[in-house]
């Protein structure tokens, strides 16, 4: 065995020393033994046209003393061969023992074309490519491209797609690529399973996550493409919803996908392992801090005994508490908090353990990715900056402010080493989306009719996070313009500034005689108290103005012209008799009310008011909440200048919380109060006008205090005191999948509209007196004199209105639609009805 294996190195050995030839392939080297003599100098090229001869000698390094050896000619190979440059590099002996490389360059690409792509236009795919014009021409970069348009296409939904390079040989060693494309259709989820869900159905458990199903209307939406990254982020949301809802032990074991060849999709299976539910069983706070009471962070723990177990309210408390913790000096402290289970009494106890962490500085924070938005508006959301103690808690604050920015797809901060043991540099990775939006609006409602609207905003103008919006609505019934300006960081500090310019115009409808003319402009100062509190302070300065058809304006004292002669239509709308002429052809054809006329005479008004709003939200999810608690308190004062002065205090909640089999439950009361400031007179257009938005089944303006005189238009005169409560049951058709966004609700209604305070008398100018309007006293005989008008006749009765209903509530992809069917079980004796109610919107 020796001896074979001696002969067999010895015949190799006098291969090489006679100088056999031997062609290497790519990636093999056999050289005579006196090449290993040879310096980088003496290599000789062939083959080459566009890469220097020293460039590629330049792979070969030499070993000490300038010489070549054998592993020195290897690497040179292998560099040779990465660089892509060639198709094939050959190394031979030349005469003398010489080292001769033969090369053959790869071809320069001169286009890249893309046929047969519709859906994804040639600018991003050659974006995405490595192959470029002008570059050189690699088979493995071809192949690694094909790959990677595929992938493209995979990800918006067409698992189906074939791409296939072609390469078309041109004159000068160039070469055109082609790369033909067959889009194939759009690959969707058919279906998607949860297993062993048994807290949860699978109908709610599909409103936590981000796929959905394809349905008739998934081409207005992208949620039914299949993506495994998405589909990967939802195992996460569900083991979140899971966590929140005291499920301490819940695992999303996976999520498997299976492609359908004869659906053409893929079905997604979740397979949980809920466990059990836990609830707090006590709450303690430890420190190992010297000096340091622990009990003073119980005001900052959002967790209560007795209460379902919930991480997030686990992870804010830790978060404030660290964050108190360094505003009191202790820069490194650390909260780790700590549950202890009782499997038993399925409950939890947590302990808060603050311990001093490890001191360490922030050396740097770099940004990488934004190229548009300005540095100091990524970094005026961090709390800390270089050289302040490193916080964990400050860092994902700022991370969660950035995400919530609205000005990324993703944001994510880690850190490295810095210069020494004690010194970390955060890096923030961003990528930039379109933060501009353009939109045309457009919709119906049984109060406003039809409306469109059309807007251009930018929410981050300049790339300074300032936002900016103008909409101009044009409808059956409302018109107008506004102007939006917000600086989001007011003199650096964290209070939004924002400014307003407004006008609308209110025509006269069905619900209403008159029309109003409104030009306001507005700045407010918004504040975040919490993360679950905000209040707002504004100043509203508005001109208005009430303007009437001229069929409800047109009496006169020329006796001699004949008056407005009104449809049977018109006249049997308003009850009025078109016989009750009374010679002077007035009110004949019905008048607005005392009020509007008197508004009307005392044309634009200008009202200046300071106000208020506070507002705790803890809602779930604030378009389709069914959880958590929404309370809006505002005030507003006016009288700061102008021609008008009240108070006016309004407050509105609403309570969510799941029942069972995905019912959720709404409760909903508000109330408001108009109160007189000073000497001035209430209006009329300063009180309260309600209807459906207080009790549904009665029409807009069809609740409360109304003229009733029957030769009047018998206008709403609203109130200066509302109170409204309101049960609401929402549920879903289980029979309907949960992509096609119906629900449906059943509920009933209460309140009361009352109190009036505004003008009942009026020293008339200009006016007639009537028979009909007996209150009316002229000052002499003649009836066209101006007189004093007493005489407004109206209701003020104190009805508590009820409803009973049912509803048709739908997210469709064209925005939120309702539609409400109420039936009035009591009412006031002048209330107007409208059982039926629909209104929606939407951007296209």
């Amino acid at each position: 065995m020796k001896f074979g294996l001696r002969l067999r190195g010895g015949l190799l050995a006098t291969l090489i020393m006679f100088g056999a030839p031997v062609v290497a392939p790519v990636g093999a080297v056999f050289v005579s033994s006196s090449a290993l003599a040879q310096t980088v100098q003496s290599i000789s090229v062939e083959g080459n046209r566009r890469v220097e001869v020293e460039t590629i000698r330049s792979y070969f390094k030499p070993g000490p003393g300038g010489r070549l050896d054998q592993g020195a000619i290897d690497d040179g190979l292998k560099a040779l061969i990465e660089t892509g440059l060639f198709q094939d590099v050959r190394i031979n002996r030349g005469p003398g023992g010489q080292i001769v490389v033969s090369v053959v360059e790869n071809p320069v690409i001169g286009r890249i074309a893309f046929e047969g792509n519709k859906k994804i236009k040639d600018e991003q795919l050659t974006a995405e490519v490595q192959s470029k014009a002008r570059g050189t021409f690699s088979r493995a970069m071809v192949q690694s491209d094909t790959l990677r348009i595929a992938e493209i296409y995979r990800r918006s939904g067409r698992y189906d797609v074939r791409v296939t390079p072609e390469v078309i040989e041109q004159p000068n060693n160039r070469v055109d690529l082609i790369f033909t494309i067959v889009e194939g259709s759009k690959t969707g989820v058919k279906s998607i399973e949860f297993v062993g869900n048994v807290a949860f159905s699978s109908y709610r458990l599909r409103d936590v996550i981000k796929t959905r199903e394809s349905n008739l209307l998934s081409f207005l939406a992208s949620g039914d493409i299949y993506d495994p990254d998405r589909v990967e982020a939802d195992r996460d949301l569900l083991r979140r919803f899971y966590l929140k809802n005291g499920f301490a032990d819940v695992q999303v074991v996976a999520a498997l996908t299976e492609y359908d060849p004869e659906k053409k999709g893929f079905n997604v299976t979740f397979k949980i392992e809920e466990g059990s539910q836990y609830r707090v069983g006590a709450v303690d706070f430890r420190s190992s801090i010297p000096n340091f009471d622990p009990s003073s962070m119980r005001g900052y723990s959002r967790v209560g005994v007795g209460s379902l177990y919930n991480v997030e309210s686990v992870e804010k408390s830790v978060e404030e508490m660290q964050i108190e913790a360094s505003r009191r000096g202790y820069a490194f402290a650390v909260v780790r908090p700590g549950g202890d289970r009782n499997f038993e009494a399925h409950t939890v106890s947590v302990v808060f353990n603050i311990d001093e962490g490890p001191r360490t500085y922030i050396e740097r924070i770099n940004l990488r990715g934004n190229s548009r938005t300005r540095d100091y508006v990524i970094r005026r959301e961090f709390d800390i900056s270089e050289g302040d103690a490193y916080n964990r808690a400050l860092v994902d604050r700022a991370e969660r402010r950035l995400k919530n920015l609205d000005y990324f797809k993703s944001v994510k901060i880690t850190t490295e080493p810095g210069s020494s043991s004690d010194r970390v540099i955060l890096i923030v990775d961003m990528e930039e989306k379109s933060t501009g939006d353009f939109s045309i609006s457009g919709g119906y409602s049984t109060t406003d009719g039809a409306l469109a609207e059309v807007s251009v905003s930018e929410r981050n103008l300049l790339g300074r996070g300032l936002f900016a919006k103008a909409s101009v609505t044009y409808g059956q019934y409302a018109r107008g313009y506004s102007l939006s300006f917000v600086e989001p960081y007011l003199l650096d500090y964290r209070v939004a500034l924002g400014l307003d310019l407004y006008q609308r115009q209110q025509l006269s409808n069905s619900y209403i005689s008159y029309g109003t003319k409104t030009l306001g402009f507005s700045p407010r100062l918004g504040f975040s108290l919490r993360e679950d509190l905000a209040l707002q302070l504004r100043y509203s300065i508005y001109q208005q103005e009430i303007t009437l058809p001229y069929y409800l304006a047109n009496c006169n004292n020329n006796l001699g012209t004949s008056a407005f002669n009104p449809s049977p239509a018109f006249a049997n709308a308003n009850g009025i008799s078109l016989a009750s002429t009374n010679g002077l052809g007035c009110y004949s054809d019905g008048e607005a009310s005392l009020p509007v006329r008197k508004e009307l005479a005392n044309g634009k008004t200008l009202t200046s008011a300071l106000g208020y709003t506070l507002t705790y939200n803890t809602l779930d999810n604030n378009k389709n909440p069914t959880d958590g608690l929404l309370v809006d308190f505002r005030q507003d004062f006016a009288g700061v200048g102008g021609d008008v002065s009240y108070l006016k205090s309004v407050i509105d909640a609403k309570y969510y919380t799941p029942l069972v089999s995905d019912i959720v439950g709404l409760v909903h009361v508000q109330s408001g109060m108009l109160n007189k400031i000073g000497s001035n007179d209430l209006r009329m257009l300063d009180h309260f006008q309600m209807g459906p938005n207080l009790v549904r089944g009665f029409a807009p303006n069809g609740i409360g205090p109304r003229d009733i005189n029957p030769y009047d238009t018998q206008d709403a005169l609203g109130g200066t005191k509302y109170w409204g409560a309101s049960l609401e049951l929402q549920m879903p058709f289980w029979f309907l999948p949960k992509e096609v966004g119906l629900k449906g609700a059943v509920y009933a209604d209460a309140g009361g509209l009352y109190d009036y305070k505004g003008p009942t008398t009026w020293s008339v100018t200009n006016e007639m007196t009537t028979p009909s309007n007996s209150g009316c006293t002229a000052s002499t005989v003649n009836p066209a004199t101006p007189g004093t008008c007493t005489g407004l006749i109206y209701d003020d009765s104190k009805v508590i209105r009820s409803s009973v209903g049912v509803g048709l509530i739908w997210q469709s992809p064209f925005g939120p639609l309702r539609f409400d069917y109420a039936v009035p079980l009591s009412k006031g004796k002048y209330d107007r009805t409208q059982e039926f109610r629909f209104g929606g919107g939407t951007t296209f």
